[in-house]
């Protein structure tokens, strides 16, 4: 990935066309901000998640990973705290890829 691909996901929404006219954050939505590996800067979409799936992390494809077409590992850390409502709630950190 070279740095025009990471200005382009900076702030987005994981999922999000490139020329979508609305990629930010939406209002009354939750989000997990993806921090490392190749999904790095975007925001997770986790509204309506249940605590126990927001532990659980997520697996998420991507064509930028070490495996393109495969997933990239974002966690939680134990004992972060992730606060509920609207905004950025939590942090995922990048735990590796999978085919």
């Amino acid at each position: 990935m070279n740095s025009d691909d990471e200005q382009l996901l900076r702030g987005r929404i994981y999922g999000h066309d490139h020329d979508d006219p609305n990629p930010g954050p939406l209002p009354h939505h939750t989000y997990a901000a993806l921090v490392g590996g190749p999904l790095d800067g975007l925001l997770l979409d986790i509204t309506g998640w249940r605590p126990d799936e927001v532990d659980d992390g997520a697996a998420l494809s991507t064509e930028l990973g070490q495996f393109p077409g495969g997933r990239s590992l974002y966690d939680p850390r134990p004992g972060k705290p992730h606060t509920p409502g609207p905004g950025v709630s939590c942090r995922f950190y990048y735990s590796g890829d999978a085919p």
